[in-house]
């Protein structure tokens, strides 16, 4: 079993890190270290270094802090000789992801940037159905509701915390998945609230290597059913990839697919990763990001109150 430091016990770290590490037959819990909470049955700390400095034994930490402190913890953790999962995006910017991926090799530890949506039911599914075919068109629909996902998160609506990305940056997880080769971003537009600073909904239009486009539009302001989906036009006809990759149809058919694990298949992956010795960081949907942020058109739309 591989000891492991959770950093950060905000709502995704309750949803599904805590029940991912508890099932696992790899990894257990030793401690946590969150400003203002507290896990059941293990120590907890104030902050990373508290963990560190006390929790000798602890062989792997995963960090679930919002990104824009992310990248001096990771630097912490690895300067201190423990392997590294980092929640998705992996940093606030590439630069700090390119930095990480050459501190974790001076340091000889693993680092995971890990992508949930990426280990949905139906991507790997997906892809294998996709191979071989030719592909004429994508089209992206990502609306939720961010009181829904995101109650109370300022951190969200600041620099580096990416507005309506957090969430549409997993439709690009996935999308660079599927598709071989670049995914260029040709034309961007996005949609500020007048007292925010990131985009509440965005709409990107790219380009395939071989030509093929695709178009994504995201919104935080979905109420009622939330829609996740990603619909490929083929030679051989539709494939649509639903429920954030966890329902897959082909041609309307439903597909038949194991359940829902994205969590618990991270922490195999995860695992996998420090008994191989080598590491697994794609910068490729930060990078479609990024661009949208270089290129984009800007709007305001009204104040969003929480």
């Amino acid at each position: 079993m591989i000891s492991l430091g959770l950093v950060g016990l905000g709502k995704i770290a309750r949803d599904q890190h805590l029940p991912a590490i508890a099932r696992s037959a790899d990894f257990t819990l030793c401690a946590v270290a969150s400003r203002n909470a507290r896990a059941d049955g293990v120590p907890a700390y104030p902050d990373l270094d508290a963990l560190l400095a006390r929790e000798q034994a602890v062989e792997a930490v995963v960090l679930c802090q919002p990104p824009q402190v992310r990248h001096a913890a990771a630097r912490a953790a690895m300067a201190a000789g423990r392997h590294v999962f980092l929640e998705k995006p992996p940093g606030a910017t590439l630069s700090e992801v390119e930095d990480l991926v050459e501190a974790a090799g001076r340091a000889g530890v693993t680092l995971f940037a890990s992508w949930h949506s990426r280990f949905a039911a139906g991507v790997e599914p997906a892809r294998s159905w996709l191979a071989g075919r030719r592909i004429e068109g994508i089209t992206i629909e990502w609306k939720e509701d961010v009181r829904q996902w995101h109650p109370g998160q300022d951190w969200i609506w600041q620099p580096g915390g990416l507005g309506v990305f957090d969430p549409g940056i997993n439709a690009l997880s996935i999308l660079t998945r599927l598709l071989p080769g670049t995914i260029r971003l040709e034309d961007a537009e996005l949609q500020f609230p007048a007292n925010r600073q990131a985009p509440i909904a965005a709409r990107l239009q790219m380009r395939v290597a071989n030509g093929t486009p695709v178009e994504a539009e995201f919104d935080w302001r979905q109420t009622g059913r939330q829609s996740w989906n990603i619909t490929i036009h083929t030679d051989a006809g539709a494939l649509l990839l639903a429920d954030g990759g966890n329902s897959l149809f082909v041609e309307g058919a439903a597909q038949a697919l194991p359940g829902e694990s994205e969590y618990p298949a991270m922490y195999d992956h995860f695992a996998a990763l420090i008994a191989e010795r080598r590491s697994d960081v794609d910068a490729s949907p930060l990078r479609l990001v990024a661009d949208a942020f270089l290129i984009g058109r800007r709007s305001f739309t009204e104040a969003f109150h929480d």
